[in-house]
């Protein structure tokens, strides 16, 4: 499965098959945030946020994946992300895209 955020797969043809995407919601964990709420205090990367957002953003991206599988999707183009808070304290992390087939 080819990924990308560009509008385009150079020297590739495709047809359209339509829009797909992969989203988790995820909430702070209370140890962390006292831990992230020190740090703030001194200075310095929030590790455990980073993480993760890193560990959410790897899912949605394979959800989105499966999303485009059950389509027989060959790549998906011009791949997006986005965040929004969804309660006090919890977020949701969104990967969109076209799904796309090759034509050979």
């Amino acid at each position: 499965m080819i990924i990308t955020t560009t509008e385009q797969i150079p020297g590739q043809e495709y047809e359209i098959i339509g829009v797909v995407s992969g989203n988790t919601v995820r909430a702070k964990h209370l140890g962390k945030d006292i831990m992230s709420g020190l740090k703030s205090v001194v200075g310095g990367e929030l590790q455990e946020y980073t993480d993760m957002l890193s560990d959410a953003r790897r899912e949605s991206i394979n959800r989105m994946i499966n999303d485009a599988n059950q389509m027989e999707a060959d790549a998906v183009v011009n791949v997006r992300f986005t965040t929004s808070q969804t309660t006090a304290g919890a977020a949701e992390l969104l990967a969109y895209g076209t799904a796309v087939k090759l034509i050979r």
